[in-house]
């Protein structure tokens, strides 16, 4: 506690000065017998405060029970502990009326400690501080009705020592307050950092069976349902920020933020047998769900998944059921967005499923544009671009030269001999389906690796 007694700074003129007119009229030495006064009389009412302490005690209790709610239901769950706590606070702050320097070190641990441990316990601090205010009105007050029983001439003088006793209070409220918030925020990162290491481990595959309930709870998603992860990267953070707002809206989503990759884990619907069917969610008839709230069903199938916007790069994985799949959709969602353009947009992996094959398998790719587009490398560079650009076209226009034509702006029949040629140095025909689909895979891995 402060000292129960401020020092009082006497006006002397300086040197020179004109001395003030008049007398004073109260000298120096009547102010110091009136604080000594106040002093006795103050440490005599909180002796008998101390020496009654636990009907002190019984009083603040009772007074939280009524006025403050919060600790109304701690006092109901844990009367003794409550009591306790209560009676050890007002034991060192009466004590520090009596002994201001013995006993304010003990005092601020005790006010530290109850912020603390209330802190743990969930305790409001609107609360916390309401209940410091109580005990000091509760103090005040007895000191005031002890006085006005003993000696009630006696009263007029607390009021010199009033200013101190409340800002010992005071103090106090803000010991409490610094050691709840440090403390809180200590929980708030224990609890961050929980939530990221459940999560990373549900992204990696690596989740035990035994942790999915906690993890569900934590990420407030339900451990069946229907999900896709969505990844994304931006070279803008304002992009990056832009798709991920773009996919959080309508639907429940959790977001991992990673050093160069964010991950989405996005709830297509909500099982509530636990157990959905395969086709759930994916199909276009599918609509997405504006609610937020926990216990929502909804499907909203992975082609509703918006596209990113500015340089922002999506890869949307597939759907899996559950979040013990989740790993598994990481996977794809990082193979999808692979296969983004390096300026920016979306890829959704259900749209591109013979490009993922590639992709997914590098070795192989490069194998197959060997086998199949080996041939042309023979060629003049110009060239073998111009063949393998007519035979992407092509395709594209799902085998009509007219269309590939017009999209190339030559003849049909430029289209045509163009693409006798590739058959006649490649010894590939394309009316053989077969020879179509490592055609067309072998033009896909050669694209992803051009990019």
């Amino acid at each position: 506690m402060h000292q129960a007694l401020r020092s009082r700074t006497v006006f002397r003129p300086a040197a020179g000065a004109p001395a003030a007119p008049g007398p004073r009229p109260h000298p120096p030495h009547v102010r110091s017998l009136i604080d000594a006064d106040a002093l006795r009389v103050l440490h005599r009412a909180a002796r008998v405060l101390l020496a009654d302490l636990p009907d002190l005690t019984d009083r603040l209790v009772a007074a939280l029970q009524d006025q403050e709610p919060a600790y109304r239901a701690a006092v109901t769950s844990d009367p003794a502990a409550t009591w306790q706590e209560v009676h050890r606070s007002l034991r060192h702050s009466v004590s520090s009326l009596i002994d201001p320097r013995g006993s304010r070190d003990a005092a601020r641990r005790c006010s530290w400690k109850i912020g603390a441990t209330r802190a743990e316990q969930g305790l409001p601090l609107d609360a916390l501080l309401h209940a410091f205010r109580l005990g000091g009105s509760l103090v005040w007050q007895g000191l005031i009705e002890e006085t006005c029983r003993t000696a009630p001439e006696d009263v007029r003088l607390l009021v010199h020592i009033a200013a101190d006793v409340w800002n010992f209070v005071d103090e106090h409220c803000t010991l409490v307050a610094d050691a709840y918030r440090q403390v809180e925020r200590q929980l708030a990162w224990r609890r961050e950092n929980r939530l990221r290491v459940l999560a990373g481990a549900l992204l990696d595959g690596a989740s035990r069976i035994a942790d999915l309930p906690e993890t569900a709870h934590a990420l407030d998603l339900p451990e069946e349902g229907r999900y896709v992860v969505v990844a994304v990267t931006a070279g803008c953070p304002s992009d990056g920020a832009g798709a991920r707002a773009a996919h959080g809206r309508g639907r429940r989503v959790y977001w991992h933020t990673g050093v160069e990759v964010d991950y989405g884990i996005v709830l297509l619907s909500e099982n509530e047998s636990g157990s959905g069917s395969q086709g759930e969610g994916e199909g276009g008839s599918g609509s997405g769900s504006e609610s937020g709230s926990p216990g929502f069903r909804s499907q909203c199938p992975p082609s509703a998944v918006p596209s990113a916007h500015g340089s922002a790069r999506t890869g949307v994985s597939t759907a899996v059921s559950g979040l013990a799949a989740v790993g598994d959709a990481r996977r794809l969602a990082d193979i999808a967005l692979d296969m983004c353009p390096r300026t920016g947009g979306t890829v959704r992996l259900t749209e591109h499923l013979p490009a993922a094959l590639v992709v997914s398998t590098p070795d192989l790719g490069a194998a197959l544009v060997e086998r199949v587009l080996g041939p042309l490398s023979g060629l003049e560079p110009a060239d073998e671009a111009v063949l393998l650009d007519t035979l992407a076209t092509w395709l594209a226009c799902d085998g009509s030269a007219q269309r590939a034509g017009e999209r190339l702006y030559c003849h049909r029949n430029t289209v045509l001999n163009r693409l006798r040629r590739y058959e006649q140095l490649t010894g590939r025909s394309l009316s053989r389906p077969a020879d179509l689909v490592e055609i067309s895979l072998a033009l896909t891995a050669r694209g992803l690796r051009t990019r």
